[in-house]
This record gives structure tokens, sequence and C-alpha cells, in this order.
């Protein structure tokens, strides 16, 4: 008995012409009315803080007024407008190990922590004052 594979083809609907399925407008402004390109803008410069970061921040006991990570977030970018990819940022007496391509803080230390510590992985320093 020889067995022969058959093909079988389920008929797609016919739908008419101005037929748009249901769901959420994807047109470029969002709900609040920003376009797209303001929103990806904005949220890209953002600086985010990893895990580990957080948690030495936490352990340090180093707490950051906005203003504070209003210049840290500008001497990501003039990391990243130099091309650099990971960086130490120095400012007052704290230091932060950020990746520039990401926008992310790896590491922060306060003074007393930055003793005789040894940055490694990083091609590039920025001194904000």
């Amino acid at each position: 008995m020889e067995m022969r594979e058959r093909i079988y083809r389920v008929p797609q609907p016919i739908l008419p012409p101005d037929y748009r399925p249901k769901g959420p407008d994807r047109g470029s402004k969002t709900p609040a009315g920003e376009d797209f390109a303001r929103v990806l803008e904005r949220v890209q410069g953002e600086i985010k803080f990893s895990r580990h970061a957080l948690e030495r921040l936490q352990t340090r006991n180093i707490t950051l007024t906005a203003g504070e990570v209003g210049r840290l977030q500008a001497a990501v970018e003039r990391a990243a407008s130099k091309g650099a990819r990971d960086s130490l940022v120095l400012m007052d007496e704290l230091a932060f190990v950020v990746s520039v391509k990401n926008r992310t803080v790896i590491t922060a230390m306060d003074g007393e922590s930055m003793k005789e510590h040894v940055f490694t992985n990083i091609d590039s320093a920025v001194i904000v004052k």
C-alpha cells in the first residue's frame, strides 16, 4: 500500500478592500498626543541604573538629587559624543562606571570606596565640575 502526501489548502477569507483588523490605533501619536520620535528621543537620553549600581548606592548611603542625575546624564552625553563605550564619571566625591552605549550606570562609589581602587574595562573618563 503506497502512502501519498497530500497538501490541503485552507482558503483565506475574502475581505472588503477597506477592511482593517480591529485593535489599537497604530498611528504616529501616543495616547497623550506626543509623537513617537519625541518619546524615543526623550527616553533614549535617560540614564538607567543597573541592579548592582542600585545596591551600591544603597549600601554606601549615596543619594542623588535630580540635579546630580542631570549632571551625570550630561556627562554620559559628552562621553557618547566622543565615541566612548564604557566610561568612568567622576563627580564631586563620587565615581560612576557607566556603559555609555546602554546609558546604564554599572556601579557607583563614594570617596571612601574609591581609595586604592583600580578601575578596569573603561575607555574614557569624564570629570564633572
